[in-house]
């Protein structure tokens, strides 16, 4: 989880491929209306992001056959974080902690994708830390790719949840 170009979507696959979990790309359930939005550079309303919190949240309650999920997603307030909790008790969050220059540095680097570098700003005035909550990992998202997914591999064996459960970090 995450600011926009923290490093999300390369963590959670290079974790997929090291833990053998199931990877979901959260970008890929949002409604095509909040896609032209972001790439408008109109940023999503907590009322914009609802049903797309709740496919992720369904995705989450449905992966308790599997054995285990790795989701993207910015989940940038707490009552996001919350509403993906819900579906899945034990949910882990891997936090990509950077700064506004970094993030904006790395979002415009992005070609072709549809979130706007305009939007960046918005997504730090949204952002609720989670440090205070359970089950969180903080990462500096300016450290290499696989040392962060080694970090969270060793981050999932030693915490209190199995690493064959469906809602080990999101």
């Amino acid at each position: 989880m995450g600011v926009s170009g923290c490093g999300k979507s390369s963590l959670a696959q290079a974790c997929a491929d090291l833990l053998g979990w199931t990877l979901h790309e959260g970008d890929a359930y949002h409604a095509p209306e909040s896609i032209a939005k972001m790439r408008a550079g109109v940023p999503l309303t907590d009322a914009d992001r609802q049903g797309w919190l709740d496919r992720l949240a369904q995705l989450l309650a449905q992966a308790s056959a599997q054995q285990g999920v790795v989701l993207t997603c910015s989940a940038l307030r707490y009552s996001y974080r919350q509403r993906l909790r819900a579906a899945q008790p034990g949910l882990g969050f891997a936090y990509l902690a950077l700064d506004y220059p970094q993030a904006l540095q790395r979002v415009q680097a992005r070609p072709g994708h549809f979130f706007s570098p305009n939007l960046v700003a918005d997504q730090f005035n949204t952002l609720e830390p989670p440090q205070a909550e359970p089950l969180v990992l903080t990462l500096d998202a300016l450290q290499p790719v696989p040392v962060l997914a080694q970090a969270v591999s060793r981050w999932v064996s030693a915490s209190s949840m199995p690493s064959d459960h469906p809602g080990a970090p999101a």
